[in-house]
């Protein structure tokens, strides 16, 4: 008789080892330094063998189109960046006419703003001066990812400063979708006078070293945003020691994970379970392990304003995180 040694792996039956075959190998294509063509955004759905319906659809995607896919029960989880745009789903405000049925099951940390450039001979300070002197800017906007959700927060805050992106045309500005993030060529060409995004490590830090100016929102703006779901933020000189003086923008922070008002109570909880099962290994956007601790809402890269799904905060609670 022979016995099996420790060091070897679980035994795993022949449907889970076909399944992490391929999840092993995706979760390598997509993580390398090079972007593949077929892109990096995941859909994954789950069954039992032999049944011809999938019980489980997980969406990896950073847009709105998840919330939609999660509210009408096309999916089961989703993502999206940043939390704000969740918050406007839940309460029914901005483009969401109603309340949707979303939950919040943990929020991932990523700190950022939306950042607002423009050139130092503009002589714009805040961004509702746009309106106020009709000025024509040439923005540089996000082009290759039509349904990110930088292309909804922007509608709403240049709504909210009297200039929205059909006005600035109205009066002569131009409106450029332009790919990737290098766009500082147009810039010093002049075709290009503003940048409007998000990502303010590799859009904002730059402009601000390459002479450009960040606009501030004024009180009334802000509030108007922060009523819908938006969250203030700013940018100090003691943090930025290109500012001269502190920039009030939106806050574009966090990626929530979440799931329908009814998701089963069974999946959430083995879901949470995967995640604290897998902490070590899962990658995010700083050191170390998964900081589940600090996911639940309590810290600023982590804003959370939609309540938890009731299984995943009897979860987090078991662990100690809340």
């Amino acid at each position: 008789m022979t016995t099996q040694s420790n060091s070897r792996r679980p035994f795993e039956a022949p449907p889970s080892i076909r399944s992490l075959i391929m999840l092993e190998a995706c979760a390598s294509m997509i993580s390398g330094r090079k972007r593949p063509s077929f892109g990096r955004q995941v859909e994954l759905s789950l069954r039992p063998q032999g049944s011809s319906r999938w019980q489980a659809r997980f969406l990896a995607s950073d847009g709105p189109d998840g919330i939609d896919a999660v509210a009408s029960r096309e999916a089961d989880l989703a993502i999206i960046n940043p939390s704000a745009v969740l918050t406007l789903a839940y309460r029914g405000t901005g483009i969401y006419r109603r309340p949707l049925p979303v939950r919040a099951i943990t929020v991932l940390p990523q700190r950022d703003v939306v950042v607002l450039a423009v050139t130092a001979d503009t002589g714009l300070t805040y961004l509702e001066e746009v309106a106020e002197r009709r000025y024509p800017l040439s923005i540089s906007l996000r082009g290759e990812e039509p349904g990110h959700s930088i292309h909804l927060a922007l509608s709403d805050i240049l709504a909210a400063a009297g200039c929205p992106l059909w006005a600035i045309e109205s009066w002569g500005g131009q409106l450029h979708y332009d790919p990737g993030f290098d766009r500082f060529g147009a810039v010093q060409t002049g075709e290009r006078n503003a940048i409007f995004d998000e990502a303010f490590p590799v859009l904002g830090q730059p402009a601000l070293e390459a002479g450009m100016r960040l606009l501030s929102l004024r009180e009334e703006t802000l509030d108007r945003l922060v009523r819908l779901g938006y969250r203030r933020a700013t940018l100090s000189p003691d943090e930025h020691p290109a500012l001269t003086e502190p920039v009030r923008t939106i806050d574009f922070s966090g990626w929530p994970l979440f799931c329908h008002t009814e998701a089963s109570e069974e999946l959430i909880e083995r879901f949470c379970a995967g995640l604290e099962d897998r902490k070590e290994r899962i990658p995010w956007e700083g050191p170390g392990p998964l900081p589940l601790e600090r996911m639940c809402g309590k810290y600023p890269e982590a804003p959370l304003d939609v309540p938890l799904h009731p299984a995943a905060e009897r979860f987090w609670r078991g662990q100690g995180y809340l």
